[in-house]
């Protein structure tokens, strides 16, 4: 039994039914396929979001939702669009609203949206340029951070140049404005930093499987469902999430359900992972999986991703990147696809 399957029949009997629709199924009358089960269904649009012409979808890295309902899309450019925009804005129904960073083309990976005060802002992670940067939502940069050389763990050559490879892929912000970003792409090490850009502490690094050390810490956020922050970290590379205290002391790791983990939303007790093994990943209150979501992790998704959009597969996802609950509880997610895609996940 998959686990896809194991999650689906444990949500059936939790929820006292005899049989409910399995992942990729069709409905009766409906054009749409269904993932999940139970409480955690959800009806399957593909291609959601309506682009202009003079967009082409690059990668989707990340998506997120502002407070006025609006759906962020942060993507690397098709090479043959007009366009240059890498961030996409649509309004909840999916008519496109409008679209700006040009200058992240090519390199826009990393988006997280942080309510300060009445404003809210995004931190968007450049991996071409190897900065992070804080703006307003219509683009307006506001701070930037760039390769951390007031760390040990950040050297510089004898010509004053980077010694260490510095690639920021995701960050999350604390409730004091502590930011953390993950070196993903680089030296594995996570960076903390307090809300006006001063390095506070370096920790992670080694490559490793050893309780602290991180291979690949693509995604990373701060989890308060327990009522205490604490910093997970996607420890892509050793297959785990890992967590860690606010100053930067390994704590636990997460294993069950787990594969190649992208990075990380919350909505009440749930905890939503866009799984880059062609898959999204529901975990409860206590981490443990409730849902596995459009899961095609047994076919060759690597080569799938490379493949015009016509060969991708209804109700399956090929390498999920970014996912966001929205208000209502629907799931949108971001596939690190060539031809890019946005699917939304309507909750049923």
């Amino acid at each position: 039994m998959s686990i896809h399957d194991e999650m689906s029949r444990r949500t059936a009997i939790g929820a006292g039914l005899s049989a409910l629709p399995a992942a990729g199924a069709w409905k009766s009358g409906n054009t749409k396929p269904l993932m999940g089960a139970g409480e955690h269904t959800y009806e399957v649009h593909h291609d959601w979001g309506r682009l202009p012409d003079r967009i082409r979808w690059g990668n989707c890295h990340g998506v997120v939702e502002d407070s006025r309902g609006r759906i962020y899309v942060f993507h690397t450019v098709h090479r043959t669009s007009i366009s240059t925009d890498a961030m996409v804005v649509f309004d909840e129904t999916g008519k496109f609203v409008t679209s700006w960073g040009s200058e992240f083309a090519g390199g826009a990976h990393g988006l997280h949206i942080e309510k300060e005060g009445s404003e809210e802002f995004f931190y968007l992670c450049d991996i071409n340029r190897r900065i992070v940067v804080k703006t307003t939502l219509d683009g307006k940069e506001v701070m930037r951070l760039g390769y951390p050389k007031e760390s040990p763990s950040y050297p510089l050559d004898a010509e004053g140049k980077p010694a260490a490879k510095y690639v920021p892929t995701n960050l999350a912000v604390a409730s004091n404005g502590d930011i953390y970003v993950a070196d993903g792409y680089g030296s594995s090490f996570v960076n903390q930093y307090d809300r006006n850009g001063r390095l506070i502490r370096t920790f992670g690094g080694g490559g490793t499987k050893a309780p602290g050390s991180l291979n690949a810490p693509h995604g990373i956020f701060i989890d308060r469902r327990s009522g205490v922050e604490e910093v997970v970290v996607a420890d892509r590379s050793n297959n785990r999430l890992q967590y860690f205290t606010l100053d930067g002391k390994h704590s636990r790791f997460v294993t069950e359900g787990i594969q190649l983990p992208c990075h990380f939303h919350f909505r009440g007790g749930l905890m939503l992972i866009p799984d880059l093994a062609a898959r999204v990943v529901l975990l409860d209150r206590g981490n443990k999986p409730v849902a596995v979501l459009g899961d095609d992790s047994a076919s060759d998704y690597r080569k799938t991703r490379t493949q015009p959009r016509e060969s991708f597969k209804p109700g399956k996802f090929v390498c999920p990147h970014g996912a966001c609950f929205d208000h209502s509880g629907n799931i949108f997610v971001a596939e690190w696809v060539e031809a890019g895609r946005l699917t939304k996940l309507r909750k049923v």
